[in-house]
């Protein structure tokens, strides 16, 4: 009998390879560890599970992504599409997901199923901007810091309006925001406004600061504009990004536009790079994985990539996750308006050969309790995991 549980629980276990195409820099190696379908935003759990959000209505949980992973399985499924936003609030041992149309809180205590989901919150509860171009953007992304839950939710346009002629307004506040409410819901107000696609959302660790990233808009001359990841919580209020009027450093892309006040991000990648996910390397990680001392609190970005491949002589942006030295709570080198691949280094590469060849597109990150570093991928439908080698 002994004999028989062990080989079943054998069969459970996810078949470990190499990433077949994948390079990291050397002294790592990147293994693909699961194949999850329409793999989004990732959360570390700390018993070494790795919850995965996708696009469709099921939050999935790898167990034991720091070992030696078990088969996929359902976490908790939604009666609203696009379950891609999770994190895990440690100091409520609770987890938040997000769907296209709300905000749920799960109590967690390692289970590997999901019990009591409350519905906390409401996001696009009003209408697409009128005139709309089209470029409905439906995926929400959750944060917790400091007591506040951030939740970020995309534009309901690119740019435009009746037909090109005004820049695109939001009339439903939750939208081209980010907004922020207490764990129970309450208390829900706007944290950020006019900011295109804030799917990135990370923690800084050490201070509890909480970055977004966001995905610019298409159809300016190309290179343009920068996409960018900035510390939402070291500007006060209703801090206002400028889209799609303003981009960059106080750059107006439409005429009479006023800049002058909006934000100008610490972080900035080449335009179309789609910041889709980011998260902190902790500075104090003592697992048998840890990463040396260079990447201890620096930034690593998951880029999906330009939506076109083979723009303006093939210089459209590929997939990638690139990684951001920090020194302090800051970006070791500040921008060069004039460069925007000066502030990152690549770190897992290979999704794209030549102009239209990809294998994947890289979406969460996260980093596990032994130190790992996952990356999921919703092209592919897989699960990475890197690491240093060991001996």
């Amino acid at each position: 009998m002994r004999a028989a549980v062990l080989f079943f629980a054998a069969l459970a276990l996810t078949a470990i390879a190499p990433a077949t195409g994948l390079h990291v820099p050397a002294g790592f190696s990147v293994e693909r560890i699961a194949d999850v379908s329409k793999a989004r935003e990732i959360a570390a759990l700390p018993n070494g599970d790795l919850l995965v959000g996708t696009t469709g209505y099921d939050v999935m949980i790898l167990p034991d992504a720091e070992g030696h992973p078990g088969a996929p399985q359902v976490f908790a499924s939604f009666d609203d599409a696009r379950a891609a936003g999770v994190t895990y609030a440690a100091a409520l041992r609770k987890i938040f997901v997000a769907t296209m149309h709300h905000v749920w809180a799960i109590p967690y205590n390692g289970e590997r199923a999901a019990s009591n989901v409350r519905r906390i919150a409401d996001v696009r509860s009003g209408p697409v901007a009128p005139g709309t171009d089209g470029d409905v953007h439906t995926s929400t992304s959750v944060a917790y810091s400091n007591g506040l839950l951030y939740v970020a939710a995309g534009s309901s346009c690119n740019a435009t309006m009746e037909g090109g002629s005004r820049p695109c307004v939001e009339i439903d506040p939750t939208r081209a925001a980010v907004s922020v409410m207490k764990p129970d819901g309450s208390g829900f107000s706007q944290r950020a406004r006019r900011i295109r696609n804030a799917i990135a959302l990370a923690v800084d660790p050490r201070s509890g600061a909480v970055w977004v990233g966001d995905a610019g808009q298409d159809d300016l001359p190309f290179g343009h504009p920068y996409e960018f990841l900035d510390d939402l919580t070291s500007h006060p209020g209703d801090a206002d990004y400028g889209w799609p009027e303003c981009e960059e450093n106080h750059r107006a892309y439409v005429a009479g536009a006023e800049c002058a006040n909006t934000v100008e991000p610490l972080v900035e990648l080449p335009a179309y790079s789609t910041v889709v996910g980011a998260t902190f390397y902790p500075d104090r990680v003592r697992g048998t994985y840890a990463f040396p001392a260079n990447y201890r609190g620096g930034l690593f970005v998951a880029a999906h990539g330009s939506w076109h491949t083979a723009g303006d002589g093939c210089n459209a942006a590929p997939p990638r996750v690139v990684f951001v030295p920090m020194k302090g709570d800051r970006p070791a080198k500040t921008v060069d308006w004039g460069n925007p691949a000066t502030q990152w280094t690549d770190f897992l590469i290979g999704f794209q050969t030549g102009c239209t060849s990809r294998i994947g597109r890289p979406t969460g990150v996260a980093v596990g309790p032994l130190g790992s570093l996952f990356v999921a991928d919703d092209a592919a439908g897989a699960i990475y995991r890197v690491r240093p080698k060991r001996g």
